[in-house]
């Protein structure tokens, strides 16, 4: 765009908004209300799916995704449906194969989408073209993406190339994707100047406020020739959300850029969405609001909001200072990559594991081992030599398109899953998350599907929440009565543990030793390790995979478990040669730091 005129408005409210401010767990029916106000604004498009609302659908508020985007198309039919998508990865944490790529993204189209913003994590444009061609195939609008990030090698000129690649591709428009909101104006001033320069489409640009430079980096990216910009309603917007629709519609109006949109009818959605907010309470965390420093620790939004969320639910979060101090320490490691899902979690998962096993790359997850060995695509930059001996040894590096490797996957996929499928649909659910689809199709064909609970917004909500999820009882201290509460229980190295309690309402922590072998953690019953051939894991999470039975032989760090925790896969490695003695866990189990898991003799 040359010269200056209307700009469009991209609204993410529906998706990236509340992924960024509440852990992604808006709920459908919290949208359908405000749905035909919204299809009368007249936006460009309004982002609802994709990014992490599939995930939080199926794990968290057990809704049917495909359902949630059926209801929003009926609901507005006057307005262009948005998703996030990352190329080879989907909506999940690994690359699909070909087959799995095509059918998602013809299942999404029919079911309601119009617009695919396409991204890859590395900017390794391989990995767009089965889902830009997918995207094309069903006649719908291909939004090329660059995802920006600052580096020593991430320069203008390479964002041009990929754009070019991605024009090539037939992308009808190419999307800047600012998702740690790294931008600064002038910065993006030339950075829309040099793609208008070599490029002959729309740019939009999607910038994070979490540095509070988005609204001026979208002011002067409209000047240097951008055609749309990406906002959210005031009540979800701001902080590690994006510019306030409200406040950019404002500053264009009556001027060659007005975007021509209802203020009074944006002041609607934004009472609507503010009511709606206080539900969800419980998923604020002070992580989400304006702060310079991420020009420093480079965390995007939607990464900080969840990291702090698991944190907190890992009874950690005390240390997320010094997470995001390892975070950049991690990225240069491993060769600077944009932090996106999913190498955010693989970055931030690898940095958690850094921190709290008090030596880095003491336990290297399985995602980061496969990022390694190529299985993402190439790395922007060198990584780290000892690094990658430590993680993969001798291996080679696969320098082709991952996908490449990967056999045709999605006849054994309905294979694996068979009646509990209804659907092409299901399937592809249980494509993008095997365990937790699996889980979910089961629930729903046995009416169990519970979706977790939301906290009553109430003076006494302390009390409340203790009452449903901990242990509580009343202490006498010479006369005087005490209400505790408690809430959590956490590893806090050389055999002690912290204790999180709730003391009259009050949040306390205390450091203590058990006395006896056993570990109070909920009704496990686990022993507390103390012997060298006691096996335990770091961090919180729920075992995989069991690798090895009682009675193998197994070499000192042979892994023998394979654990979750945060949405990422690690081995769980004997600490001695010898004889697996018992095993104390199965797939499945929920698992805290210091339980004996294996014993080995």
């Amino acid at each position: 765009m040359t010269n200056a005129q209307k700009v469009e408005v991209t609204d993410v409210t529906l998706r990236d908004a509340h992924q960024s401010l509440i852990a992604t767990r808006m709920r459908t029916e919290d949208m359908l209300p405000i749905c035909e106000t919204l299809d009368q604004i007249g936006y460009w498009s309004l982002e609802v799916w994709g990014g992490a609302t599939f995930d939080a659908c199926v794990r968290f508020l057990k809704e049917d995704p495909w359902e949630r985007l059926r209801k929003l198309r009926a609901a507005l039919p006057n307005t262009r449906l948005q998703m996030l998508l990352r190329g080879q990865n989907l909506l999940g944490y690994r690359h699909y194969a070909d087959d799995v790529v095509e059918a998602f993204v013809a299942k999404a189209a029919k079911n309601g989408i119009d617009v695919f913003r396409v991204f890859d994590a590395l900017n390794d444009v391989r990995n767009l073209e089965v889902a830009m061609r997918a995207v094309k195939k069903a006649g719908k609008h291909a939004q090329g993406t660059i995802c920006y990030t600052t580096s020593p090698v991430h320069t203008s000129e390479l964002f041009v190339a990929q754009a070019l690649a991605m024009q090539n591709m037939g992308a009808d428009s190419i999307a800047i994707k600012d998702m740690a909101g790294l931008l600064t104006p002038y910065a993006t001033y030339d950075l829309v100047k040099a793609l208008n320069a070599k490029i002959d489409l729309p740019i939009v640009v999607h910038s994070h406020s979490t540095a509070g430079l988005a609204p001026l980096c979208q002011l002067k990216a409209i000047e240097a020739g951008a055609s749309r910009i990406d906002t959210a309603i005031s009540s979800f917007a701001n902080g590690t959300s994006h510019p306030a629709t409200e406040t950019q519609v404002a500053a264009l109006k009556d001027t060659p850029y007005d975007t021509g949109l209802d203020l009074e009818k944006l002041s609607e959605v934004a009472d609507y969405f503010r009511e709606v907010r206080k539900k969800y309470h419980q998923f604020e965390s002070e992580f989400t609001r304006e702060d310079v420093s991420v020009q420093i620790n480079q965390v995007p939004g939607g990464m900080m909001s969840n990291l702090a969320n698991q944190l907190k639910e890992q009874n950690a979060l005390d240390r997320i200072q010094e997470v995001f101090d390892e975070i950049p320490r991690v990225r240069k490691d491993l060769g600077y990559p944009p932090l996106v899902t999913p190498t955010s979690q693989i970055v931030g998962t690898q940095a958690v594991y850094n921190v709290l096993a008090g030596q880095r790359y003491k336990t290297i997850t399985n995602e980061v081992k496969r990022y390694l060995q190529g299985g993402y695509g190439a790395a922007p930059a060198k990584v780290d030599e000892q690094l990658l001996k430590s993680a993969i040894g001798n291996e080679e590096v696969d320098t082709g398109r991952p996908a490449d490797q990967l056999k045709p996957e999605l006849s054994s996929l309905q294979a694996d899953i068979g009646k509990l499928a209804k659907s092409e649909e299901d399937i592809l659910t249980y494509a993008m998350f095997p365990d937790l689809g699996r889980e979910f199709l089961q629930q729903r064909a046995d009416g169990t599907l519970k979706p977790e609970a939301l906290q009553p917004l109430e003076s006494d909500n302390a009390t409340k929440l203790t009452q449903a999820r901990a242990s509580e009882f009343k202490i006498d201290v010479h006369g005087e009565l005490y209400d505790i509460a408690i809430t959590g229980i956490g590893d806090h190295g050389a055999g002690k543990r912290k204790l999180y309690l709730s003391m009259d309402g009050m949040p306390e922590e205390v450091i203590f030793e058990p006395l006896n072998e056993f570990v109070s953690a909920g009704d496990s019953g686990r022993k507390h390790a103390s012997e060298p051939g006691h096996v335990s894991t770091t961090m919180p999470g729920n075992i995989v995979e069991v690798l090895v039975k009682e009675g193998d032989s197994v070499e000192a760090g042979q892994a023998i478990l394979i654990a979750e925790a945060m949405k990422m896969e690690t081995e769980i490695h004997a600490n001695i040669a010898g004889t697996v003695d018992a095993i104390h866990v199965k797939k499945g189990d929920r698992v805290t730091p210091g339980e004996v898991l294996v014993e080995i003799s």
